[in-house]
């Protein structure tokens, strides 16, 4: 069931990039479509979270940690816009994605064993593997009007990806830890809203900054669904960490991660005869699984 749901999640948040470039097609730019973006995605957050769950006791821990999450959130957002808007989208997403093979490293050097923050070789074998794979496909860009600002974007992106998952983990953390207080005001329903709240009151002060306009129709028709994409893929994303027993919990993650990649490069390739190299492509793929998947856990079957 666990891998049923990811797969659904997937699907869903391949559809929130698919809106965000078509919304960058139609004229529009991705500071408008990310800012009805997140408004929607915040609005989900808070009919899933509080109101499902009837909880509206608000904490100052919950808060400051869902405002900053999300302030990293929106930053990386805009520096992916950035990057969609003069490079190729599958490449991009592929970045994108492949950046969840670093947090078990930063995490490893930043708590180590002691807080059951453990680095092996199989870390280290899977991001290497990734980046030779992206490395391997950006050479393919050579042809690439903006390809530096796209390089410096998308190395923006990916740092903030990395930067928003570390933060991710470090609730985590804490929600595991014995600290049972603390703990248990960042378990509130609230975290996701706050996440998504500072994403888009983030942009939308971009967005006012340098446009004076209302956003365009289509902008606000991609953003829309962009932002249901989004909030449906998350729902479906924590319920498959919810209903995924002990064999699939070692693999949802690495799943989740391809199967974007790959659907991301199939519209790339389909609709924007984008050069896919899938051979690279297939490699960081490989290299994600390997660095992603929990083996000790998953060993444990054999």
């Amino acid at each position: 069931m666990g891998i049923v749901l990811i797969l659904v999640a997937s699907c869903f948040a391949s559809l929130s990039n698919f809106c965000m470039r078509r919304s960058i097609d139609s004229g529009g730019t991705a500071r408008a479509f990310l800012t009805v973006q997140l408004s929607i995605a915040a609005l989900a957050a808070f009919l899933v979270g509080p109101v499902r769950t009837g909880e509206f006791a608000l904490n100052l821990p919950v808060i400051a940690a869902g405002l900053a999450a999300g302030l990293v959130l929106g930053w990386m957002l805009q520096t992916l816009g950035r990057a969609l808007e003069c490079g190729p989208p599958g490449l991009t997403f592929a970045m994108l994605n492949a950046s969840t093979v670093m947090p078990a490293i930063v995490m490893a050097l930043l708590f180590g064993a002691a807080f059951g923050c453990l680095y092996t070789p199989w870390h280290a074998i899977g991001s290497l593997l990734v980046l030779t794979g992206l490395f391997w496909a950006g050479k393919g860009l050579q042809g690439l009007v903006n390809r530096r600002a796209w390089l410096l974007f998308s190395l923006l992106t990916f740092s903030l990806h990395v930067l928003f998952l570390v933060m991710m983990q470090c609730r985590v953390l804490v929600l595991n830890s014995k600290l049972a207080a603390l703990a248990s005001d960042l378990a509130s329903p609230w975290f996701l809203f706050f996440i998504y709240l500072a994403a888009a009151l983030l942009q939308a002060a971009i967005y006012l900054s340098k446009e004076s306009r209302l956003p365009k129709s289509d902008e606000c028709f991609y953003g829309l669904f962009g932002g249901i994409g989004n909030a449906m893929s998350t729902f479906f994303l924590i319920w498959a960490t919810e209903a995924a027993n002990m064999l699939e919990r070692a693999v949802i993650f690495p799943i989740f991660s391809i199967a974007i990649i790959v659907i991301c490069n199939i519209w790339g390739q389909r609709l924007y005869q984008e050069r896919v190299h899938w051979k690279a492509c297939q490699l960081c793929l490989f290299g994600l699984f390997i660095g992603t998947v929990d083996w000790s856990s998953l060993l444990k079957y054999f």
